[in-house]
């Protein structure tokens, strides 16, 4: 007999097997299949479902399983040339209306197996609390009225708790649930400001922040950063000099420099943007991933906001699993009816079943529990990859390593060549970021995001440095 550990492998075998049957040709029962490659049903139901995803097999509720018909060839591709014409010669429109979604597009890419994934800003499914999701999911598919449409605003539960999460002067009425960060972004440039206008931005800044700017028409203007968060002083000339209507920062764990906005510039950032008749739109987005041994975080901008000038967003993406893809977008006033509608035109609503689990997931003991544990292994992962780099390039190691988030921003030595950098690091077994994506200009001075939430553990930490030195020494 044949012995699977799982649908994966099942799968696997199972494919393999077809090619003894002819196209409709009925398979082996479920049955057999539990006795023969020593399963679960669970194991084998879910392996038939994959290969009948995939098109190879078509089941029949009470008839069983079959081989499916080959699949017709594609048609062959005709002349699409004509569409260059029909993207640029729009009359009345920004020059540039196609965003640059390669900084975005090189943080999603699935790295192969052999390769150490410094790069992905994910968590490891062994940081995630995937036995909480899935028992959240359970109990939200069976809550009465599930799988029924939502308000356009959001479960009220689940507003209300992003509000209490959030604080301050944040209320229920303030919250839109949204489609996950990036979503919230889309949606909050999309309504603030207008295409063709300038939009200021963190320099160096997420590369999502970018492409979501350059896709609504809207041009990012640079703002530099130093140890303490963006500089006000260049904030306030660049408000003055466009007269942009909104500024996006990242005030906690900076992506990609781990900074957090002091205290002092807290204060300075809301005063500066009420005074030009602006927005801030303060993205929130790693919260969650404070290290355990990190001091009492800074409240957010939009807790202190009585005026409505902070628009915020409140991700649980990043703590939870990439799929679990709900947000909270919160403004104050006429903004918030201006994000609804641009929500509502987008997209409707998020999908009720999402929302029910979210909030099954945050009300449930594990999750405290889970943040608890995410806090301590991302203060672990800090330390031994700081402990390599320190061994291996000690050149490279930031004065002030970040104490939340998942990456370290590392400045090279002058003239470094990032792009051959980045590539010899990937023949060398390792996958880390290049810098120039994260600047809307020429940047200032080489630099690497070298991310630590992916690997599968700190073994996997220690060789992707020993990988990143050997193509950084010229050995890879």
């Amino acid at each position: 007999m044949n012995q699977s550990s799982g649908p994966v492998d099942l799968v696997a075998i199972l494919r393999r097997e077809l090619n003894r049957y002819s196209p409709g040709e009925k398979l082996p029962s479920s049955r057999f299949l539990v006795e023969h490659h020593r399963v679960s049903p669970v194991t084998v139901s879910r392996a038939i479902a994959a290969l009948a995803a995939e098109g190879l097999v078509v089941s029949r509720p009470g008839a069983g399983v079959y081989r499916a018909a080959p699949s017709r060839p594609l048609a062959p591709t005709g002349d699409t040339s004509w569409q260059e014409v029909a993207l640029s010669a729009e009359p009345g429109l920004p020059p540039q209306r196609s965003p640059d979604a390669s900084g975005v597009l090189s943080s999603l890419v699935v790295a192969p197996a052999e390769v150490v994934d410094l790069n992905s800003g994910y968590l490891h499914a062994s940081l995630q609390p995937e036995r909480a999701l899935a028992a959240a999911l359970a109990r939200a598919g069976r809550r009465p009225g599930a799988w029924e449409r939502p308000p356009l605003e959001g479960l009220p539960e689940l507003r209300a708790w992003f509000a209490r999460d959030i604080g301050g002067t944040v209320a229920t009425s303030d919250v839109l649930i949204t489609a996950g960060g990036q979503n919230a972004l889309t949606t909050a440039l999309r309504s603030l400001v207008a295409p063709g206008s300038p939009v200021l931005v963190e320099s160096p800044t997420y590369p999502g922040v970018l492409a979501v700017a350059q896709a609504a028409g809207l041009r990012p203007v640079p703002v530099p950063m130093d140890g303490d968060g963006v500089r006000t002083d260049l904030l306030a000339d660049a408000f003055a000099a466009t007269r942009a209507r909104a500024f996006v920062c990242q005030p906690v764990f900076q992506n990609p420099t781990g900074t957090v906005l002091s205290v002092a510039r807290r204060a300075e950032v809301r005063h500066i943007a009420h005074t030009a008749g602006a927005f801030v739109v303060e993205d929130d987005f790693s919260r969650r991933l404070v290290h355990a041994d990190a001091p009492p975080l800074p409240a957010p901008l939009a807790a202190d906001d009585p005026n409505g000038v902070v628009v915020h967003i409140r991700s649980l993406t990043k703590p939870t699993s990439p799929s679990l893809r709900v947000a909270a977008l919160t403004a104050h006033g006429p903004a918030f009816e201006r994000l609804r509608a641009v929500q509502t035109v987008d997209s409707f609503f998020v999908p009720r079943p999402l929302q029910e689990a979210a909030l099954q997931l945050v009300g449930a003991p594990a999750w405290p529990q889970h943040l608890r544990t995410l806090s301590a292994a991302l203060r672990d992962r800090r330390r031994v990859l700081a402990g390599a780099l320190e061994r291996r390039l000690p050149e490279l190691l930031p004065d002030r390593l970040p104490y939340g988030g998942y990456h370290f921003w590392l400045r090279l030595p002058h003239g470094q060549d990032v792009t051959a950098l980045t590539s010899a690091a990937l023949r060398a077994g390792v996958a880390v970021t290049p810098g120039p994506a994260y600047f809307t200009a020429e940047p200032p001075a080489p630099y690497l995001r070298v991310a630590y939430s992916y690997p599968e553990g700190p073994e996997q930490l220690v060789e992707g440095v020993e990988r990143l030195h050997r193509a950084f020494t010229g050995q890879g």
